[in-house]
Order: structure tokens, then sequence, then C-alpha cells
């Protein structure tokens, strides 16, 4: 296990890298500069065979990959071992679209389930396709009612491409009649929270204006009008061991970005408490 800050915890990051070769040298430098134990990416936009594994490796990774030519793709990325992976959610049985990779991580103090999601976006509403994004949510509500029944560790890491209330987007006026803001999204969202998964960055900071997301056109990051469709869902036994959770910003700016960034949560498996560290910052994260 690694240390942060002279503190025995573990690390656990999501983020939407919007294709890993184009963005490699970012993530690279990031993981060097940042060094999550376990990361969980989503939109890697490959198949296994064509991901830049060595270059993680080298890193000190273990790869878990569930990759697609040219489209979606998950991955995880741990410094622990890796066990248990499961690709593609059990109660779902379309296999073409890799959004779902499961697996569990051996720590100091016992396992920790992970899970890199990637949801359908579903746009444009009143299609198939929007048909699809409910489906697979049901389906993703099915598989956290399982998970929660096992009374373990886990954390469900993704791009849930869900904007659950008015106030986690800028202007939300202007995701109205987009599937990311429909109301049968946002219940699909509430439906899966009241099973008792703990929003990670929400429950920590108690702001939903902690952005995710700002598309790369019409100044969108310079103006900060961005979203918050990027989330780590804890159980209760995880929730229990979180000491920080938060965004990290700066790598928006960096040279060719992705339109996402990371999502890191801190957990003291030893800890009793939530929420007793200061706030997460771009410094304690090893950040300039």
């Amino acid at each position: 296990m690694s240390r942060n800050n002279g503190r025995n915890t573990i690390r656990v990051a999501t983020w939407n890298v919007n294709g890993i070769r184009a963005r490699l040298a970012t993530v690279s430098e990031w993981l060097r500069d940042t060094a999550p134990d376990v990361v969980c990416l989503q939109e890697i936009k490959t198949e296994e065979k064509n991901f830049p594994a060595e270059a993680f490796e080298d890193l000190g990774y273990n790869l878990a990959i569930h990759g697609q030519k040219g489209f979606n793709g998950v991955a995880i990325l741990s410094r622990l071992p890796i066990d248990e992976i499961r690709r593609g959610l059990p109660t779902w049985p379309d296999e073409e679209q890799a959004r779902y990779i499961e697996a569990v991580v051996s720590t100091e103090t016992g396992a920790l389930r992970v899970a890199s999601v990637y949801a359908p976006n579903g746009n444009p509403v009143n299609t198939e396709k929007f048909d699809y994004k409910l489906r697979w949510l049901e389906a993703f509500h099915a598989h956290a009612a399982d998970l929660l029944k096992l009374e373990e560790r886990f954390a469900l890491g993704g791009d849930y491409n869900i904007i659950p209330t008015p106030r986690d987007a800028k202007n939300p006026e202007e995701w109205e009649g987009d599937a990311l803001f429909s109301p049968q999204a946002r219940a699909a969202w509430r439906k899966l929270i009241n099973l008792g998964l703990v929003d990670a960055a929400l429950a920590c900071k108690g702001d939903p204006r902690q952005f995710t997301f700002w598309d790369y056109k019409g100044g969108a990051w310079q103006k900060n009008d961005g979203i918050r469709i990027d989330f780590v869902l804890l159980s209760p036994q995880a929730a229990d061991a979180m000491v920080d959770a938060g965004t990290d910003k700066r790598v928006r700016a960096w040279e060719k970005p992705s339109d996402h960034v990371p999502l890191l949560v801190e957990l003291d498996p030893r800890h009793q408490g939530m929420f007793t560290q200061p706030p997460f910052s771009a410094a304690a994260a090893g950040g300039k």
C-alpha cells in the first residue's frame, strides 16, 4: 500500500479520460504526480490488445481492462493486487458495449471491491438511445443492490452521465431536454442513492458545485460552465472509512486535456467516523 502525506490510506480515483491513447501523456503525468492507489478509467476507446499497458505497468500499476474499439471502454489500474475481475454487468445481456468492470483489490486491512462505470449518454431523448440508457441504469441498480447485500467495502467510480439536481450544473437551464438532466435519469439516480449508497464528494464537502465536466466548446472551462456527472458511490462500510474526497481540476487546464477531471476519494480502513480530515486539495494530492 502506498503512503500518502504520512497516512496509511487508500486513494481511489475515477476519471473519464476521453481516449487513453490520445491522453496517455496527460494521464501518465497525473499518475506520477498524484500516485493514487486505484484508478477507475472510462472512455478508454480502445480494445484491450491496443491499451498502452506497459506505460502504466512501468508506473507500478496492475491492470484490468474491458475495452471496445473506438468507443466506450473501462479499466481499473491498481498498485494493489487485483483479483475477481468481472467484465460487464451480470444483470445486463448486452456484451457489445464495454461499460462496466469490477475487481477486488487486496489491502492490508482486507478486500476493497472497486468498479469503473461508464453509463450511457442517452441522447437524444425519445429515441432508442434514451431507452437503452434507462434500461442499463436499471440493470446497474439491480447489481448495486446485490453488492450491498454482501455488506462489504466497495467503491463504484465512474461517469454516470446524470446531472442529479439543478445545483449540479452552472447553468441548469442549458440542460433542459437533455438526457443527462431528464426527469427519468434523475429519478434513476435518486433510486440508486436510496439503496443506501453514499455520494462521496457530496457527503464529504456538502457542496454539489464540484463540477467534473466542462465542454470543449463555447469557452465552458474559462467560464466555469460545468456540470457534475462523475461520482464515486460508496457502500456504507466504505463510507465509514472515508476521510477525504474532491476533484483535481488542475488537469483541465493542461495541454490536450480530457473534458472531465479526476475525482479522488481517500479511505482509511482503520477510521471509524467520516470526514475528519481537512478538505481535499491539489496540494494534498501532491499537486502544485
